[in-house]
């Protein structure tokens, strides 16, 4: 443990970095003493704007993606198809579609995938906001959760959700790989999976 040879100011720096997603002993030792040695006034920026975002960034209140808006800019811009919905796990998602410059229609932010074995179940992930949205003026919803069994499995529940409202439902191409996250995924991938997406 680092703890056992830093002192406690530097143990405690590298715990947090350690807390992150994906940071192992190592990387966090290594981002500790890279903030160690910036400049102070970079240091406080940094702080100020991890803190700023936590404070400021919320869900829109519209397709539940994160901002720092009440309505997200995707949302607020009346050029976009909004009868046209794309259904996707989370933001970074959203944003990977968004650089393919290609969809013109809005999204609908999950926040996850039903995981019975992770214990999330729908109410767990943003449904009923979808629900209330699909009440409105809607023509497609166009399913793009991950293709992982988590991913499919959601991808089946929202789709016998929808059936009855008579929404025209479609699920994104494959093309996508099975097992591969979105936001990993090249923009000519995604692009072709989403052209060849197919009615559920």
């Amino acid at each position: 443990m680092a703890s056992d040879y830093y002192s406690k100011q530097i143990s405690n720096l590298i715990a947090e970095f350690s807390r992150l997603p994906g940071i192992g002993e190592k990387t966090a030792q290594r981002l500790a003493f890279h903030v160690l040695h910036m400049p102070i006034e970079d240091v406080k920026r940094f702080s100020d704007t991890l803190t700023k975002a936590r404070e400021q960034v919320r869900y829109c209140s519209v397709c539940c993606t994160l901002t720092d808006r009440e309505v997200c800019p995707v949302c607020d811009d009346q050029k976009r198809d909004h009868k046209q919905i794309m259904v996707v796990e989370d933001s970074r998602d959203m944003a990977a579609y968004e650089k393919t410059h290609k969809y013109g229609g809005v999204y609908h932010v999950l926040h996850g995938a039903i995981s019975p074995m992770q214990g999330i179940g729908p109410a767990d992930i943003r449904l009923k906001e979808l629900m209330v949205r699909l009440q409105g003026d809607v023509d497609e919803v166009i399913i793009a959760t991950n293709s992982s069994l988590e991913g499919e499995t959601t991808a089946m529940y929202i789709a016998k959700l929808i059936k009855p409202t008579g929404i025209k439902t479609t699920r994104i191409a494959s093309g996508v790989p099975v097992g591969g996250e979105l936001e990993y995924i090249d923009e000519v991938t995604l692009l072709r999976a989403l052209d060849g997406r197919t009615e559920l």
